[in-house]
C-alpha cells in the first residue's frame, strides 16, 4: 500500500489521544507523507467537514481512541472504502483496536508500505425509515449506517422504559417484542449490546444478522440469527399519544425518533467497514479470550485445574 495521504482521526477530550497525533504526525512527515487530522467524539465531528473540503481520499485512516471512536470513524468512512487502523488510546476494552504500543514500532509504515497486514471486510448495516404523512407512507431520504448494531427503545422517560415493537422479516410478521427494545446486530456487534442482552456471538466471516430482545417480558423471547440479505421491518406498536415515541440508536449513538405510524427497514449495507489488521494471520478466538477474559479459563486447565 502506497501512503502518500493519511488521515488521522482521534478521540475528542482525551489528552492522551491528542499527544499521540502529534507524534504520529511527526513519524508519518518523516517519510514525506501528507496528514490531514479530525476530531470526533460526543460533541465534536470534524470528520465530515475533513471529507467535504478534501477533494483526494486518503490511503489510510488512523484511528486513534476506543470503540466508540472507531464506530463513529467506520459509519463515516466505509462508503468511501478507506482502509481504517485503529489503536486503542485513551478507550476502554477496545476490542476493534490494536495495542497502541505497535505505535512505537521502528518499522510500521514501511511494514504497511510492504503489504505486511490483512485487510478485514466487515458487515455493516443500513437503516431507512417509512414516516407517515397525511395518511401515506412516505420513505425518508435519510440513511444511516451502523458497524455494531441498530438499536430501538422507549422514548419515555418519566415512567418505565418499556414499549412494543412488531418484527417483520422479509415480509412475513415473525414476533411482537414486548419489554426495553429489540437490538439488531451484525457479527462484529454480536460481541457488544446484542451480547449483553443474551444473544450468541458471530464470528466476523458469517454474514448474518442478530435480533435480540432487550429485557424482555415473555420467556419466550429468544434471540435469532437470520440471513445477512433479509430484510427486516420493525414497528411500534400501542404507542398512543404521539409524545411517547421510539428512539432508534445506531452504534450507541442517538438517530432519530418514530412512532406508531412509523417502520424502520433494516438491511444489509452495500459496503462494509475496511479494517486493517497488522497481524497477517489474526485470530478472532485469541481475540475473545483476551478481551472477554477467557484466557484466565485456559491456562487453568493447561495446567490441569
Amino acid at each position: 500500500m502506497k501512503l502518500d495521504l493519511v488521515w488521522i482521526i482521534y478521540k475528542s477530550n482525551s489528552k492522551s489521544a491528542k499527544e499521540e497525533v502529534l507524534k504520529c504526525t511527526e513519524s508519518l512527515n518523516k517519510y514525506n507523507i501528507e496528514v490531514k487530522i479530525a476530531e470526533i467524539g460526543k460533541d465534536t465531528n470534524q470528520l465530515p467537514l475533513l471529507i467535504s473540503q478534501e477533494s483526494k481520499l486518503p490511503d489510510l485512516s488512523i484511528v486513534l481512541g476506543g470503540d466508540g471512536t472507531v464506530l463513529g470513524a467506520a459509519r463515516q468512512l466505509s462508503i468511501y472504502k478507506v482502509p481504517i487502523l485503529n489503536f486503542n488510546v485513551g478507550g476502554n476494552l477496545g476490542f476493534l483496536t490494536h495495542d497502541k504500543g505497535l505505535l512505537k514500532s521502528h518499522n510500521l509504515w514501511e511494514r504497511i508500505e510492504n503489504n505486511n497486514f490483512t485487510i478485514e471486510n466487515r458487515m455493516m448495516l443500513e437503516g431507512r425509515l417509512k414516516i407517515n404523512s397525511n395518511g401515506k407512507s412516505v420513505e425518508n431520504s435519510n440513511i444511516f449506517w451502523a458497524l455494531n448494531d441498530i438499536y430501538f427503545r422507549s422514548y419515555r422517560d418519566e415512567i418505565s422504559p418499556t414499549c412494543t415493537l412488531n418484527l417483520e422479516i422479509d415480509g412475513e410478521e415473525v414476533d411482537i417484542y414486548r419489554g426495553d427494545g429489540i437490538v439488531v446486530s451484525t457479527p462484529t456487534g454480536s460481541t457488544a449490546y446484542s451480547m449483553a442482552a443474551g444473544g450468541p456471538i458471530l464470528h466476523p466471516s458469517v454474514e448474518g444478522m442478530v435480533v435480540s430482545a432487550i429485557c424482555p417480558i415473555s420467556l419466550s423471547s429468544r434471540p435469532i440469527v437470520v440471513p445477512s440479505e433479509s430484510k427486516l421491518i420493525i414497528k411500534p406498536i400501542g404507542i398512543g399519544e404521539k409524545s411517547n415515541r421510539i428512539k432508534i440508536w445506531q452504534d450507541g449513538v442517538s438517530s432519530t425518533l418514530i412512532t406508531e405510524s412509523d417502520r424502520c427497514i433494516i438491511q444489509k449495507a452495500t459496503h462494509q467497514a475496511k479494517m486493517l489488521i497488522l497481524d497477517q494471520n489474526p485470530s478472532y478466538y485469541r481475540t475473545l479470550s483476551q478481551k472477554l477474559h477467557w484466557a484466565g479459563s485456559l491456562k487453568h486447565n493447561k495446567n490441569g485445574y
